[in-house]
């Protein structure tokens, strides 16, 4: 499981490593915010088209392969803006980097619920979740430590270097796990799984946990700066939402395997905790900034390896990638479109109106959101 639990820290530190950094490049590679947002969607944007695609070839070639190919691939690409080192080769490297992404990510969370019997998925996605977050939190501190002592020709060395070792620890260790016989299927027929409630509640429920991560981490340094804090404090929120994430995933999935949570129950905790949460930004002061940190990222926490716990239960193992390709995609849509509700509302009226207005809408989910009783 190990290495699997790398390829989940590299796709996200290979995410935010760059993201946070790319605003102090020099001019002639980023001359405007549009172009800046332009290389920012890049990754994400190569995620959400392939994702699904390769979560199927997974299952059609085996899940071992796409993700040896993705890790290479990563490496591959980090490595062409180290030997042409020009602006140009920016935009190709961070659009190789998110195909090759899209090939990994979703194979290897097909990997660990193929690996893991069902009695134990909550701790294995909860452990994946951890390690994943380590990733998100440390991608820009390191990545920042990294471009400071070498400039971004040295970040893409290092992400190389990252993923070869990552995919030769999976080559050695990761076993062959060969794909099953699937049934043909056609297009109606994908069409009724992923409009199935088993499908389609954790997916949403995956959605609205990454959005409230993505507003959160996005939107409460700005509070923080508009109630007159500092650089510092403002990281120190964000750190303690990211840390809060990762330490609350691998205790929700334990949880879940024990029997003391069910997903049903979680995933609605973890909605009440993230609405409390944008409740608690809208308020002033630094203590109510960093009680919302923690309680959006417990929130998160909760919610994330239950739902992909209630995916892999529901989902037939042939299938396995597909679905969590599928799954990464709206993830993926929740990703953005958290972050645009806020601004869009922010834009209307006023940032706080923008919490309350996701605060609302996750409450909501709490009635809608929640797999059924089984």
């Amino acid at each position: 499981m190990w290495p699997l639990y790398a390829a989940g820290f590299t796709t996200a530190f290979g995410a935010h490593a760059i993201a946070a950094n790319l605003g102090g490049l020099s001019s002639d590679a980023v001359k405007s915010l549009m172009t800046l947002g332009i290389l920012l969607a890049l990754y994400d944007g190569a995620e959400v088209l392939l994702k699904p695609v390769f979560g199927t070839i997974s299952d059609r070639i085996g899940a071992r392969p796409v993700l040896l190919f993705g890790l290479i691939g990563f490496a591959v690409a980090s490595g062409t803006y180290v030997v042409a080192d020009r602006p140009g080769w920016l935009w190709v490297a961070r659009l190789g980097q998110g195909a090759a992404a899209s090939a990994f990510s979703p194979a290897a969370s097909a990997l660990v619920a193929r690996l893991n019997p069902s009695a134990k998925h909550g701790r294995a996605f909860g452990s994946y979740g951890f390690y994943k977050s380590l990733g998100y939190t440390a991608g820009p501190l390191l990545g920042g430590g990294i471009v400071w002592l070498g400039g971004f020709r040295l970040l893409f060395g290092v992400m190389t270097v990252l993923a070869v070792a990552v995919a030769v620890w999976a080559l050695v260790v990761v076993p062959v796990v060969p794909p099953l016989p699937r049934t043909r299927q056609t297009v109606l027929d994908l069409a009724r799984r992923i409009t199935d409630p088993a499908f389609l509640r954790p997916t949403a429920a995956l959605a609205a946990a990454t959005a409230a991560l993505s507003v959160g981490v996005g939107f409460l340094p700005v509070t923080g700066a508009s109630d007159g804090l500092g650089t510092i404090a403002t990281g120190a929120a964000v750190s303690l939402l990211a840390a809060t994430a990762a330490v609350v995933q691998p205790r929700s999935g334990r949880a879940l395997d024990a029997g003391k949570l069910t997903t049903r129950a979680g995933i609605a905790i973890g909605l009440g905790l993230a609405a409390a949460g944008f409740v608690c930004a809208a308020l002033p002061g630094v203590v109510f900034l960093l009680i919302a940190a923690a309680l959006i990222g417990a929130g998160t926490g909760v919610i994330t390896p239950l739902g992909f716990a209630a995916l892999a239960a529901g989902t037939p193992p042939e299938r396995m990638g597909q679905t969590m390709g599928t799954a990464e995609l709206g993830r993926e849509l929740g990703d953005a479109g958290g972050p645009l509700l806020v601004a869009a509302v922010a834009s209307i009226a006023v940032l706080d109106a923008g919490y309350v207005v996701l605060a609302v809408l996750l409450a909501l989910g709490l009635l809608i959101l929640r797999p059924a009783r089984s």
